[in-house]
């Protein structure tokens, strides 16, 4: 097998020199991501800089690095790290003959990509790529691109944003032939005027679309005409999926599977479905609907799609189940710790309520960020969602909750904590067999340590 980058072609993609030959077969930017046999680069930020972790690097067996100063070991020399790492992403884009699909979205697009990346690696038996984790941004992004084999036969790269302009940048990177916008809401509501603007930021996705490319867009969103209009000047064809009459993609019927999930037949312009979906909620319907629309787009196999998302599971911090052993039965935990913002909050929400519970059904709800002079009004509407779902307790984490306190009152048994170390305090001894917790906040939050804790029996 060859090498995914040897040091002539870094040389060549970045206008670097090189010093040493060497082949490597992975891309990190993070010494503490090094394996054998990587490139490691050496980037410079804020608060560090990478060519202090070179020796690390080294350690962990770093084939060579990508500096911008000389160094012990073999190296490519540039100018600006940085900038060579986006040349380095173009070109592996530039080289790469699969499909591409880019996905955004306010909330779902972790989720998407990962099913997207289950259908299209069982069906192409191991030759699709994707972003890892929530490499996203304007690092994340062409670090992804750099680890993409040159064989791969598809290749799914989430982008996000938090500013306008963002996604215009990310997006002539990844140059897709599909882009999908999986749903707009007010998320980093901080830094746009209006939901409005946030759909205009999402629709730069567009803008780097192939010429033959396709634009999935959600039908049942109050934007979508807005989405529309702007994929219009890019894309030569435009989907949509919903559960709505008349979009591309449909959800004909929906119906609870056995155990948790839906039982979902769809309807796409070429072809039609029944499939199982392992992930509750209907967030996750739309989602899996904008799975399909994109594995037609691609020319992917709808049928190894549909088996996909029947065996799907969950993700860290978004969605994955833990069964917590008590002296005297079971709990379930619902970890969605990674992030939040209205309408996930929303989703979670509704899925918890719909969880069939033999005990309680407890939230813990953790601030949610960057939603600026709309904060208090957007955590105060989450007072409906928490009644409508049934929570018998809800333990509120974080300064930004206090209006959901204050509009909750006492219709729900609740505590409000300052942050994750009192929350994981304020649970002990609070949970019986058969109870339901969802665990749901911003990252920053930092409610992941209170499900570790959860998971690991510390909170019962």
């Amino acid at each position: 097998m060859s090498a995914l980058w040897t040091s002539t072609e870094i040389a060549e993609a970045v206008g670097g020199t090189e010093h040493g030959a060497f082949e490597a077969n992975g891309v990190a930017f993070d010494s503490r991501e090094v394996g054998p046999g990587d490139l490691f680069v050496a980037m410079k930020g804020e608060h560090t800089d990478g060519h202090r972790f070179v020796d690390q690097a080294r350690a962990s067996g770093a084939a060579g690095v990508l500096v911008s100063q000389s160094v012990d070991m073999p190296h490519v020399l540039v100018a600006d790290t940085t900038e060579a790492l986006n040349a380095l992403g173009r070109a592996s884009r530039s080289r790469n003959q699969g499909k591409i699909i880019g996905v955004t979205g306010s909330a779902g697009k972790t989720g998407t990509k990962e099913a997207l990346f289950a259908a299209l690696d069982r069906s192409s038996r191991g030759s699709a790529h994707r972003s890892l984790k929530s490499y996203n941004n304007h690092t994340g992004v062409p670090l992804s691109l750099a680890r993409m084999p040159r064989a791969a036969r598809f290749g799914i790269f989430e982008m996000g944003m938090n500013h306008p302009g963002e996604l215009a940048v990310l997006t002539q990177l990844v140059r897709p032939h599909v882009a999908i916008v999986t749903a707009i809401a007010s998320a980093h509501r901080q830094f746009f005027a209006s939901e409005e603007a946030i759909a205009d930021a999402k629709a730069e996705i567009f803008q780097g679309l192939d010429p033959d490319g396709t634009a999935i867009i959600p039908f049942d969103s109050p934007h979508r005409d807005r989405l529309v209009e702007a994929a219009e000047r890019y894309a030569a064809r435009i989907w949509t999926f919903g559960i709505g009459e008349g979009a591309d993609v449909r959800a004909r019927d929906v119906v609870p599977a056995q155990g948790i999930g839906s039982l979902i037949s769809a309807v796409l312009p070429d072809a039609e479905i029944t499939f199982t979906l392992a992930q509750p909620g209907a967030h996750w319907v739309s989602n899996a609907l904008a799975v399909l629309a994109a594995v037609e787009a691609v020319g992917g196999d709808l049928a190894i799609a549909g088996l996909a998302l029947a065996e799907l599971p969950g993700l860290k911090g978004r969605g994955e189940r833990h069964i917590i052993a008590l002296a005297e039965g079971e709990a379930l935990l619902i970890d969605e710790s990674y992030n939040a913002n209205p309408a996930s909050m929303r989703a979670t929400l509704a899925t918890l309520g719909a969880e069939p519970v033999k005990g309680r059904r407890i939230a813990v709800l953790g601030a949610m960020r960057e939603l600026g002079e709309h904060s208090e009004e957007f955590h105060a509407e989450l007072a409906g969602p928490v009644e409508s779902a049934g929570v018998a307790y809800a333990l509120l984490v974080g300064d930004e909750m206090r209006p959901l306190a204050k509009a909750l009152g006492a219709k729900v048994k609740m505590t409000h904590v300052p942050d994750a170390v009192s929350a994981i305090a304020a649970l002990q001894g609070r949970i019986r067999p058969g109870d339901a917790i969802l665990v749901k906040g911003s990252n920053s939050v930092g409610l992941a340590a209170l499900v570790d804790a959860l998971a690991g029996g510390g909170a019962q």
